[in-house]
């Protein structure tokens, strides 16, 4: 017999945050409007999450104090990107923190052997790969994936840092020196027409909701642009679906989650990658459905019913990267569009400073 279920917070409740950057601010912001307190642990001091929230404990994420004081404190306690290091979310749901999503989620999403080795267990279907951890084995995956073929490391890097196309076997030791010689994913080459992601929610009785899928556009390795509802066939909608919901089963999950794939343009879809947690693909959703993915992750993590996920809108999200920022007065006066700025101090090039949404009829 399953173990009953923590009640389901009241407002009025504590949500603690790991991580104060823009993902944790508009986390914040949703928590707020449900009537939570919101507590951030964060390194930076005066963080954009931790100047809306009602504090900010400034202190690194394996601190045992902080983890300690964030704990104590919050009644939930949550993450806003999945390079928190897993061992202190593991420490504080070993003592006695609700802690969602879990710390196997974290670690699965954190190496990204471990995370295709558990996509394809759960019939997550992604492109053919070989772990390396050195030269001999980044020349035998070569030769037996093909060229040319992504070199990633196994654990961090985003936004298309930490990775190198290799386009033949001479390639192959200034591509191991690129990637700083660390352990490393070697991934087939996708023949993809285009990117598509599913966001998706389950909460802590398994009730699982799916919003639409958004269709990808990236600029330097960088998503710049999410057109949703992406223009999908109903049986490429099911098959989506049908994924996100055997990740968040096969995790037992609780949250928001991030699934991106490539779509094959012959039915098929193949996972790229999943992150467990709200995403910049969902940032369509403020303004394009009643209950957005900010608010489901906080409804999901508290114990509340997931809200609906029917697209009211069109909507095509655009990333503001460093002083594109600039642009927020003109932005600001269009009528059909909602500006959503992070509050980030400083306008570093390809930095994530604010998007855009505009939004269409249906």
């Amino acid at each position: 017999m399953s173990a009953p279920l923590p009640p389901a917070l009241a407002p009025g409740a504590t949500i603690g945050i790991l991580g104060g950057g823009q993902l944790g601010r508009m986390l914040s912001q949703a928590a707020s409007r449900l009537g939570f307190n919101v507590v951030i642990l964060d390194p930076e001091e005066n963080s954009p999450a931790g100047r809306v929230s009602q504090g900010q404990i400034v202190a690194a994420y394996d601190n045992p104090t902080a983890l300690g004081v964030l704990g104590q404190t919050s009644q939930a306690v949550t993450f806003e990107f999945e390079n928190v290091p897993a061992s202190s979310v593991a420490k504080l749901a070993e003592s006695g923190a609700l802690v969602a999503p879990g710390p196997r989620a974290l670690a699965v999403a954190q190496d990204r052997v471990e995370e295709k080795t558990f996509l394809n267990g759960v019939g997550a279907t992604t492109v053919d790969f070989v772990p390396v951890d050195g030269l001999d084995d980044l020349l035998a995956g070569l030769e037996r994936l093909g060229t040319p073929a992504l070199l990633k490391t196994r654990r961090d890097g985003y936004d298309g840092k930490g990775q190198v196309w290799v386009r033949s076997a001479r390639e192959a030791a200034d591509a191991w020196n690129a990637i700083g010689e660390r352990p490393a994913i070697l991934e087939a080459r996708a023949a993809f027409t285009r990117e598509l992601s599913v966001i998706a929610a389950r909460g802590r009785d398994g009730q699982i909701a799916v919003y639409p899928l958004g269709e990808n556009i990236h600029k330097g390795g960088v998503l710049k642009t999410t057109l949703a509802p992406a223009a999908v066939d109903a049986k490429t909608e099911k098959r989506a679906k049908a994924i996100a919901k055997a990740i968040l089963n096969g995790l037992d999950y609780v949250g928001v989650l991030g699934v991106e794939l490539f779509d094959l343009g012959d039915g098929r879809l193949l996972v790229n990658e999943i992150a467990p947690r709200v995403h910049n693909t969902g940032h369509w959703t403020q303004d394009g459905c009643v209950c957005d993915q900010f608010e489901q992750h906080i409804r999901a993590i508290a114990g509340w019913p997931l809200g609906p996920t029917t697209a009211h809108f069109r909507v095509e999200m655009t990333n503001l990267l460093g002083d594109e920022v600039d642009q927020w007065t003109r932005l600001a006066a269009k009528p059909d569009m909602r500006l959503h700025l992070y509050g980030k101090a400083e306008a570093r090039p390809g930095r994530k400073m604010a998007h855009v949404n505009r939004v269409k009829a249906l």
